[in-house]
């Protein structure tokens, strides 16, 4: 396995300017948007809140099965997860308190809104489209680190500790690690 450069550090990110930063139409083709890698993830933000008076943002994200993505809420942030490709289990706290698990499959639909604990793993290599609350879809950027390339078949970026802080107190919301689902 041979991996890419995340970024060329002498010119920065390549996707750049990529997003018009405004209302206006735009299209944009097969791998194009804002890249960043996070964990073993690799976000792509296709529309964010510059885009749409901060009203919503749209990402996709090519992740391998592995772990639980750690348990959290969202103050204000609303959060859907469409799987494209692969099996994703979402785990969420209903709004009587009670902890479910459902497996998402192709074609299956997610939403948990702002308040809500959730957390989900990557059963099965996956291609998910989400949905954000507008100005979240930075989150992954804040996190994670930017990268031009497209392919997963990139080295993780693994944040330090008050990197992770830092973003999630700048996008509303807090990491729950003593939270445990069944099934998890």
């Amino acid at each position: 396995m041979s991996f890419e450069y995340l970024i060329d550090p002498a010119h920065g990110p390549q996707w750049k300017g990529a997003l018009p930063g405004k209302p206006v139409p735009y299209v944009l083709r097969r791998g194009e948007g804002e890249h960043a890698m996070l964990f073993t993830d690799l976000f792509t933000v296709l529309l964010s809140g510059d885009e749409t008076e901060n009203q919503f943002g749209i990402i996709v994200s090519d992740s391998p099965a592995g772990d639980v993505i750690p348990t959290h809420s969202h103050n204000a942030t609303h959060e859907t997860f469409y799987v494209i490709e692969g099996k994703v289990r979402l785990f969420f706290e209903d709004p009587d308190g009670q902890k479910q698990s459902q497996l998402l499959t192709p074609g299956d639909f997610g939403y948990v809104p702002a308040g809500f604990a959730h957390a989900y793993k990557i059963e099965e290599a996956a291609r998910l489209m989400g949905t954000l609350s507008g100005g979240f879809e930075r989150f992954f950027q804040h996190m994670g680190t930017p990268t031009d390339s497209t392919s997963p078949d990139q080295p993780p970026f693994i944040p330090d500790f008050p990197r992770m802080q830092a973003a999630a107190q700048q996008h509303n919301m807090q990491f729950m690690p003593e939270y445990r689902w069944p099934d998890a």
